[in-house]
C-alpha cells in the first residue's frame, strides 16, 4: 500500500518503479475528478511512466500540499472590496433624535480613555453604516453632555451625512461630486437614517427620528429649552416643601452653588435661567411611601452638574433638614459667595427628556418606530419582573417584624385586627441617593465649609457670550 505523505514514501524506496508510477497515476486521476485543477494532470502519462521514483514522490508532495491549500478547512482569503466611494453622494444636514438607558455608560461624550460612550457608539454606528466619511469633519454638535450614568429620552445631535438625493432641505453640495452622474430619477428615496443606524446600534441605545435642517442649524445653540426629569421615591418627603423650594429656583439666578465649578472649563457667567419645576407623584402607590414621583425642570440652558446640585438641596428640604428658604440664601451671591461643600444626588435617575427647537420637521420611520416599542417593552418586562420579586421579598421580610402575627401570617393593626402582608415603610436617608458619606449630627449646609476656587479668580476661556451660555452639562 503506497503512503502519499513523503515520509511514508521514503520509507518504501525498495518499491519498483512501475508499482509508484501506477500508484502516482491512480492518485493523481483520482484526486482530479473529484477537486483538484486542471493543472493537476498538467503531465501525461507517457511522461509520468519516464519519471524516477523520486521524482515522482515529490510531485506527490507537491500535489497533497495543494490539496490541503484548497481543501474544506484551509482559509480562503476574501476578496478585498473596494473602498466606498463617498464622492458618489452628496452631504446631507440633520439632525437626529436619541434615546438612551446610560446606567452602564461612562457619560454621552466621547472620550479619549474608554469607548464606554453613547457618542462613542453613535459614532461606531455612523462609521459602519457608511454615513460618514470622517467624524472630524462631519459637522457634528449635541444638545445636552450628559454624566456618567444618565439616560436620555430626547437628545439631539446635528451633522452632516451621506444622502441620496441631489437637492432638497439641508442638501449640501459635494465639490468635484459625482452624484449626479449617479442619480438617473427624481424619485430617489432617502437613506433610512433611523432604520440603519439602530440595525447596528447597542440595545440601550436608539435613534427616534431624524430631521433635515437648515446648514447653520446646530443642536447645541439653536435649541430653545432644554428639559430634565428626575424620578424617586416618595418614601418620607414632604413634597410640599421641596414644591415651594423648588419653585424659588424659577427665573435668572447665579447659579455657581449650585453646579461643579471647574476651572479648566473657563466658565465665568453662572446665570441662567430656570423657565419651569414641577414635582408631581406619578402612581397612586399601596404604599404611600413607595409611590415614584418626578421633578421636571425647564430651562434654556444648564451648567455642570446643576440639575443634580439641585436636587440634591431639594432632597434635604424634603427631609426636613433645610428650610425652603436656603435655595434664596444660596442663589443670593453677596451671602454665599463661593459654594458649601455637600454631595450631589444620584446620576442614575436623571433623564434629559426633552430638547426643543423651532420649525424641525421630525420624520419618523414606521417600522423603525415599531421596532422599537417592542424593543423597550422587553426592556420594561424585565426590569418590571425584577422589582416585583424586590417588593415580594420585602413583603415577607414582616416576619422579623415584632408586631408579626406568627399564627396568622399578618400584621397586628393598632386596633389588634391583622392586615394583609405589607410594605415596610421606606426612610429617603437609607436610600443613598445623595452622594458622600453621613454623619450623625446633620450640619446646616450654609454652617458647612466652601470650596477653595472661587469664581472670580477663572480665567474665561472665550469672549463670544454663547460659549459661556450654551448647556455645558446639566447633569
Amino acid at each position: 500500500m503506497l503512503c502519499v505523505g513523503g515520509v511514508g514514501l521514503a520509507a518504501q524506496m525498495n518499491c519498483t518503479s512501475s508499482k509508484v508510477q501506477g500508484a502516482l497515476l491512480r492518485f493523481m486521476t483520482h484526486q482530479h475528478l473529484n477537486r483538484c485543477t486542471k493543472n493537476t494532470m498538467a503531465f501525461a502519462r507517457e511522461e509520468l511512466i519516464q519519471w524516477s521514483p523520486e521524482k515522482l514522490v515529490a510531485r506527490v508532495i507537491e500535489l497533497q500540499d495543494k490539496l490541503q491549500a484548497s481543501g474544506p478547512n484551509s482559509k480562503k482569503k476574501k476578496k478585498s472590496k473596494p473602498p466606498f466611494d463617498f464622492t458618489r453622494y452628496n452631504t446631507r444636514h440633520i439632525a437626529l433624535k436619541i434615546l438612551y438607558l446610560g446606567w452602564d455608560y461612562q457619560g454621552y461624550a466621547h472620550q479619549e480613555n474608554t469607548d464606554n460612550t453613547i457618542e462613542a457608539n453613535l459614532f461606531d454606528a455612523l462609521k459602519k453604516t457608511r454615513l460618514v466619511e470622517d467624524i472630524a469633519t462631519a459637522n457634528i454638535s449635541r444638545c445636552g453632555r450628559t454624566d456618567k450614568g444618565v439616560s436620555a429620552f430626547g437628545q439631539v445631535m446635528s451633522l452632516d451625512v451621506r444622502s441620496n438625493l441631489i437637492e432638497g432641505h439641508g442638501i449640501v453640495i459635494k465639490p468635484n461630486g459625482t452624484a449626479h452622474l449617479r442619480i438617473t430619477s427624481s424619485t430617489v428615496d432617502e437613506i433610512r437614517y433611523v432604520h440603519i443606524l439602530n440595525k447596528v446600534l447597542p440595545p440601550e441605545i436608539r435613534v427616534i427620528a431624524w430631521a433635515p435642517v437648515n446648514p447653520d442649524f446646530s443642536a447645541r445653540f439653536s435649541a430653545k429649552y432644554r428639559m430634565y426629569k428626575y424620578f424617586f421615591p416618595r418614601a418620607n418627603l414632604n413634597l410640599e416643601k421641596m414644591r415651594y423650594a423648588a419653585s424659588l429656583l424659577e427665573g435668572s439666578h447665579d447659579f455657581r452653588n449650585f453646579c461643579k465649578i471647574d476651572a479648566s472649563k473657563g466658565i465665568t457667567n453662572y446665570v441662567r435661567k430656570i423657565l419651569k419645576t414641577s414635582i408631581v407623584e406619578l402612581d397612586n402607590a399601596a404604599e404611600d411611601s413607595y409611590e415614584m414621583c418626578v421633578l421636571t425642570v425647564v430651562g434654556l440652558a444648564f451648567l455642570y452638574h446643576q440639575v443634580r446640585c439641585m436636587m440634591a438641596i431639594l432632597f434635604l428640604v424634603g427631609q426636613g433638614h433645610e428650610q425652603p428658604e436656603v435655595i434664596t440664601d444660596m442663589l443670593d451671591i453677596a451671602r454665599t459667595p463661593k459654594k458649601p461643600q455637600y454631595g450631589m444626588a444620584s446620576e442614575i435617575p436623571l433623564v434629559l427628556y426633552d430638547c426643543a427647537y423651532d420649525d424641525v420637521p421630525w420624520a419618523i420611520d414606521e417600522e423603525a418606530h415599531r421596532n422599537l416599542i417592542d424593543h423597550l417593552q422587553q426592556i420594561w418586562s424585565t426590569q418590571n419582573i425584577k422589582v416585583n420579586e424586590v417588593e415580594h421579598m420585602l413583603k415577607h421580610l414582616d416576619i422579623l417584624t415584632p408586631m408579626f402575627d406568627m399564627k396568622s401570617n399578618y400584621y397586628m393593626t393598632e386596633d389588634g385586627n391583622s392586615s394583609a402582608h405589607v410594605l415596610p415603610h421606606m426612610n429617603f436617608n437609607r436610600l443613598q441617593l445623595i452622594q458622600g458619606s453621613k454623619t450623625k449630627i446633620y450640619r446646616p449646609i450654609l454652617e458647612r465649609p466652601v470650596c477653595e476656587i472661587s469664581v472670580d479668580q477663572i480665567q474665561p476661556k472665550c469672549k463670544k457670550q454663547k460659549c459661556d451660555t450654551g448647556d455645558d452639562n446639566g447633569s
